[in-house]
């Protein structure tokens, strides 16, 4: 049973995410060890007629790396990743950590310069290969999300097996809404702000670039923040896990950053000028997730939640914010985590994470499952 979900998985990953086709070359790059996933995914590109390349990785090793590393080393690291993705059509990454705090040894001033100098090997995958994202399951995320361990691979699968071709087609309405829209306001407990997402263009993540997946979002118009968000929703980084944290905007520019580690999170708002205004606005409506797990890759795409994002905006929805950092944060509106409302132009939209209009009551969790 266990194999032949994993071979579903690949198949996806293969087939419907990245469309490789014959010739074309595939990085798969790994995070662990005795990986099954992995195992598939080079069975099903060559089935497909691709070159799979794989490189596997330990997190424990990267963050002693990674704790002194120097810009001349990364340089070097720069040069030759870069020089590898260039040749690649195609990108899988599958990240498993035994220990989500690992990288917790890795000082600020490290993490800023290596997001700075692995940049370009970054943005030439991100903009110049098909690529996907996923977590593998394993114990650490099942105590993460407080599930038994089959339990969670339960869910996983049902999460990441989905009909994603169902769900892209539900999520035209929204897009379509998106792009009419001017006005955006976010209510929640802490919370009352608003934007304009005018003439934005809305991408909608239906399993191609994530697994699992499910958000519609576009780059708000970059000086047009006004108000306080507070996420409701932990957030490891480098290593740590931010909470409570409560931004206040004026003109698109974080004027004013909270959470329990006040100091560190004002550090990372500091990494260059970008940092401190908005990339991304999206809209989570994955079925399956209803609850956070302090993996970005999960809690981003939770029904019912909306997520706004510090740093780099996305080259297929550019708000023109450039930043060497991308932070999804997440701010759940279910009634369980307080509530809330989105208006597009003054007109509710959901309320309490369900839709209430017509043309996106197929988004709501009982219509995709």
């Amino acid at each position: 049973m266990r194999d032949q979900r994993y071979e579903l998985l690949a198949k996806n990953l293969i087939n419907y995410s990245v469309r490789l086709i014959k010739g074309e070359h595939v990085f798969i790059d790994v995070y662990g060890s005795d990986n099954l996933l992995a195992r598939e995914l080079v069975k099903k590109a060559y089935e497909a007629g691709g070159y799979p390349h794989i490189r596997v990785n330990d997190s424990r090793l990267s963050s002693l790396i990674y704790k002194d590393i120097t810009e001349e080393q990364l340089t070097i690291m720069n040069e030759s990743q870069l020089a590898f993705m260039e040749q690649m059509d195609a990108y899988i990454g599958i990240r498993e950590s035994s220990n989500i705090y690992e990288s917790s040894i890795i000082p600020p001033k490290k993490g800023a310069l290596i997001s700075k100098n692995l940049k370009p090997a970054f943005d030439e995958r991100v903009k110049h290969t098909k690529w996907c994202v996923l977590r593998y399951p394993n114990e650490s995320m099942a105590q993460l999300s407080g599930m038994p361990t089959d339990a969670f691979e339960s869910f996983y699968f049902d999460v990441c097996n989905l009909d994603y071709s169902k769900m892209s087609k539900a999520m035209d309405n929204l897009v379509t809404l998106m792009e009419a829209t001017d006005k955006v306001r976010l209510v929640a407990k802490g919370t009352d702000l608003t934007f304009s997402i005018k003439d934005q263009k809305a991408i909608k993540c239906d399993g191609e670039f994530n697994i699992p997946d499910g958000e519609v979002f576009c780059g708000p118009i970059k000086d047009s923040l006004n108000g306080v968000i507070s996420y409701n929703t932990p957030s490891v980084s480098e290593g740590l896990t931010y909470e409570n944290i409560v931004f206040t905007f004026k003109d698109g520019k974080i004027i004013n950053a909270n959470a329990n580690y006040a100091e560190r999170i004002n550090k990372k708002l500091n990494t260059d000028d970008g940092a401190r205004f908005v990339g991304e606005f999206a809209i989570g409506v994955n079925p399956f997730i209803t609850k956070p797990m302090k993996d970005t890759l999960f809690d981003e795409k939770i029904a019912g939640s909306i997520h706004l994002t510090p740093g780099q905006c996305y080259d297929e929805s550019p708000n023109g914010n450039e930043s060497a950092i991308h932070w999804d944060l997440v701010l759940i509106q279910t009634p369980e985590y307080g509530g809330g409302e989105i208006y597009f132009d003054d007109v509710l939209i959901r309320k309490d994470g369900l839709f209430v209009i017509d043309k996106l009551l197929c988004l709501n969790p009982d219509q995709l499952k």
